[in-house]
């Protein structure tokens, strides 16, 4: 199954200022929110996301957006499934809530809270399911986890690696063995990997993946780790070397691919003539 790219940078292209929350395009910018799930079903993705990243209550509140929460959520799963038009799937995105556990910074109760939100919310606009996705902190994670599957909806569990000499543990030092024992635990029908680095490094990824839990694997990668060229964060890898290099995480296990931070249509493209 192909998935999608990268949405924050797709949205820039419409005119997304750094610093302004992506989310609030659901409500105030919704054509634009349109015009990048459209781009990637016409690039060919089976499975497209939704503009719901950061759209948990503890990361809106950062924009004085707390109290919309639900209206954010709705909309955007609403939108990916007008762009999806019955060609492809919708898998809504929930992400970290930029709040620490372990600092104290949040409680175990406000994340229940904020995620059990976000996940209804996401299921009344007709997502066909929710994929936890970009976690450092297995803890948050499986919170997240819980709350997507009360919904019923299939939920696919990720945590980003982008840490340790191999680059095979999370921020928080969670190996892809411990993952997957903790996520089959929780009830997760599809367990995966994103962000963090380029599409190389998730080959043993999604082997250990697939040996660790027998479920079906899912990958995003980075189009290569960005270098900066003046103002600009620029990305390297092409989506014809993204392509041919995701046949190796394909055959390391992994059921679906995509990409994430650096990849566009264009690479969803190269995917599908690859695929």
């Amino acid at each position: 199954m192909i998935l999608d790219g990268a949405w924050g940078t797709q949205l820039m292209a419409h005119g997304l200022t750094r610093g302004a929350c992506p989310d609030l395009w659901n409500l105030e910018r919704p054509e634009a929110v349109l015009g990048v799930a459209r781009a990637y079903v016409e690039a060919g993705a089976d499975i497209i996301l939704t503009n719901n990243f950061g759209a948990n209550r503890l990361v809106l509140a950062s924009h004085g957006l707390g109290d919309r929460a639900a209206e954010i959520n709705r909309q955007g799963a609403i939108l990916s499934k007008e762009a999806a038009a019955g060609r492809a799937q919708v898998f809504a995105s929930m992400g970290p809530s930029g709040k620490m556990l372990l600092m104290e910074e949040v409680t175990e109760a406000e994340l229940e809270e904020a995620y059990l939100e976000q996940a209804t919310a996401l299921a009344e606009g007709g997502a066909d399911g929710i994929v936890i996705e970009t976690m450092s902190d297995l803890e948050e994670a499986l919170i997240a986890a819980r709350a997507a599957i009360g919904t019923g909806l299939p939920v696919v569990g990720c945590l980003v690696y982008d840490s340790g000499e191999g680059k095979d543990r999370t921020m928080m030092g969670v190996s892809p063995e411990q993952q997957a024992e903790a996520f089959l635990e929780a009830g997760v029908e599809v367990i995966g990997a994103n962000c963090g680095q380029g599409i190389t490094g998730f080959v043993e990824i999604a082997r250990r993946l697939k040996a660790a839990s027998g479920l079906p694997v899912w990958i995003k990668a980075n189009a290569g780790l960005p270098k900066q060229l003046g103002d600009k964060l620029v990305y390297e890898t092409s989506p014809e070397r993204f392509a041919e290099e995701a046949t190796q995480v394909v055959s390391a296990g992994a059921s679906f691919i995509g990409g994430c931070c650096g990849t566009d249509p264009q690479f969803i493209t190269a995917l599908r003539a690859r695929f």
